[in-house]
C-alpha cells in the first residue's frame, strides 16, 4: 500500500497563526511514516521573499515531499526560493504529479500548453504505473461561490490530457480551503482542506467572504493498494 499526504493553502503570512498552523501540520504528517507529502499550493500569502523562505524551512521534511504554486504564489520567487513550478516523485508503485495552474496576477487557475505538455509526457513515461496528478485550482465547482469564481478555467484541456493516460487515478486539487470530494474527467476529485483557514459552503453560511480562522488546520491523507484509493481527512490540533 502506498500512503501519502496532501496539504494544501498554507499561506505563510496570511494570518498571525499561518506559520504555526503550517508547522504542526508538516510536523505532523512527517512523523507518519509515508511514503510521500504534497503541497497544492498557495505557500505565501503575499508571495515576498521572507515568506517563502519561512515555508521552505518547514518544507524541509525526512519524508518526500513536492510542490505546486497557487493564486497567491509567484512563479518567479517560487522557482527561486521553493522549487520548479512542475514537480513529480516517481515512486515504485506510483507517479504523483503537481502541476502549475497558477495566472500571474489572476485568482483563477488555467493551465498552460507547456504545461499540459510537460504533465502529457511524464504521464507517458510510465504507463503501467497508477499515476495521481495534483494543480491548485479545483476543475468543478464545488458549491462555495466565492472560490468557484476562480476556480481552473478549461478545464477540458486537462481532462483531454488525463483521457490519452487511462493509468491516471485520481486529480488531486486545493484552493477551496475545505475538504471536498467530487468527480472530475470520469476520476476521484479529492480536495485538500485548508491548513491557514477553512471555506464554508453557502449552506453553512451567507457570508461573502466565508472563511474561518478558528477550525483547526487537517489535511488529506491518501492510501492506495494498488486498485482502489481511499482518503481520510483529518484535523490537526495545535498545542
Amino acid at each position: 500500500m502506498v500512503a501519502f499526504a496532501q496539504i494544501s493553502d498554507i499561506h505563510i503570512g496570511g494570518s498571525p497563526a499561518s506559520e504555526e498552523r503550517a508547522a504542526a501540520v508538516l510536523r505532523h504528517v512527517d512523523s507518519l511514516g509515508l511514503d510521500a507529502i504534497l503541497v497544492t499550493g498557495d505557500i505565501a500569502d503575499h508571495a515576498l521573499p521572507e515568506e517563502y523562505d519561512t515555508a521552505a524551512a518547514l518544507m524541509r521534511v525526512g519524508t518526500p515531499l513536492i510542490v505546486c504554486p497557487g493564486n497567491h504564489d509567484s512563479v518567479p520567487e517560487f522557482d527561486k526560493r521553493i522549487g520548479p513550478a512542475n514537480q513529480v516523485l516517481r515512486l515504485d508503485a506510483v507517479t504523483l504529479a503537481l502541476a502549475d495552474s497558477s495566472v500571474p496576477g489572476e485568482a483563477y487557475g488555467f493551465l498552460a500548453d507547456e504545461t499540459l505538455a510537460w504533465l502529457d509526457e511524464v504521464l507517458s513515461e510510465r504507463p503501467g504505473v497508477p499515476a495521481f496528478v495534483g494543480l491548485h485550482h479545483p476543475p468543478v465547482p464545488l458549491g462555495i461561490p466565492y472560490v468557484d469564481r476562480i476556480a481552473l478555467r478549461e478545464p477540458e484541456r486537462l481532462a483531454d490530457v488525463l483521457a490519452r493516460h487511462p493509468h491516471v487515478t485520481a486529480v488531486l486539487a486545493g484552493h477551496a480551503h475545505t475538504a471536498v470530494q467530487a468527480r472530475f474527467a470520469g476520476l476521484p476529485l479529492v480536495v485538500a482542506p485548508g491548513v491557514v483557514s477553512t471555506c464554508l459552503t453557502s449552506v453553512e453560511t451567507a457570508d461573502t467572504f466565508p472563511v474561518s480562522y478558528e477550525l483547526p488546520p487537517a489535511f488529506a491523507l491518501h492510501l492506495f493498494d494498488g486498485g482502489n484509493l481511499v482518503t481520510h481527512f483529518r484535523p490537526v490540533v495545535l498545542k
